[in-house]
């Protein structure tokens, strides 16, 4: 099994590295396979609507030039889902939102590629806006249908400087235990594979409000 995690800070081995790494550790005790992917120092556009990537059914976003379709078929291939982010006015990075718009947008309609794997969500704060921006990130899991691994408090951990987070023992702890009750939930859903059965796709429908 295999679990990638997406680091959308700027900095290559900041907080936010240091705190994916809190939770792969504890994944790669257990004998899942990880990779942490830098995001958040790439040049990504936002998804423009164009919907050409429903059309073409290629599993593929059409704007070129960046390596959101190299992520996405690593997310295909993957059990497991972490995503990371500092807080930027209470909410997620920039290039990490322009990411998660096109691949989460890709995924769902090619097919639901992620829905089942296991996901979560890890935030890097100063002080507040820690709150929003890990909600934020937790719609796109629930969105694609995946299962929200849960730790022992908000995936939240506190640290201005690099390093600092390793100065937030509650922080740390939270860490420890999603990377722990991550990897049980996935090896439940491995072990699962061909015993239960899983709940039948239903195919999406769009109500507007206005007509």
């Amino acid at each position: 099994m295999k679990t990638i995690a997406f680091n959308g800070s700027p900095k290559a081995e900041g907080n936010t590295f240091q705190a994916l790494k809190m939770v792969t550790a504890e994944l790669e005790k257990e004998g899942i396979e990880t990779e942490i992917i830098h995001v958040g120092n790439k040049v990504v556009r936002g998804c423009i609507a164009c919907n050409q990537c429903a059309a073409n059914q290629n599993e593929q976003c059409v704007l070129p030039g960046d390596d959101v379709n190299e992520w996405i078929q690593k997310m295909k291939q993957a059990d497991g889902i972490l995503l990371g982010s500092p807080v930027h006015y209470a909410a997620i990075g920039g290039t990490m939102k322009s990411f998660l718009d096109r691949a989460f947008y890709v995924t769902g309609v090619n097919g639901g590629m992620l829905r089942h794997k296991v996901g979560a969500s890890v935030v890097v704060v100063r002080r507040s806006g820690g709150l929003p921006a890990f909600n934020q990130l937790n719609n796109f899991l629930a969105y694609a249908e995946m299962l929200p691994a849960t730790s022992s408090y908000w995936n939240v951990i506190h640290g201005t400087a690099p390093g600092e987070v390793t100065e937030d023992d509650e922080g740390r702890q939270i860490m420890r235990v999603l990377g722990k009750n991550m990897a049980w939930m996935m090896k439940l859903v491995e072990h699962g594979k061909g015993k239960v059965v899983p709940p039948e796709k239903e195919t999406k429908v769009f109500t507007n409000f206005v007509h």
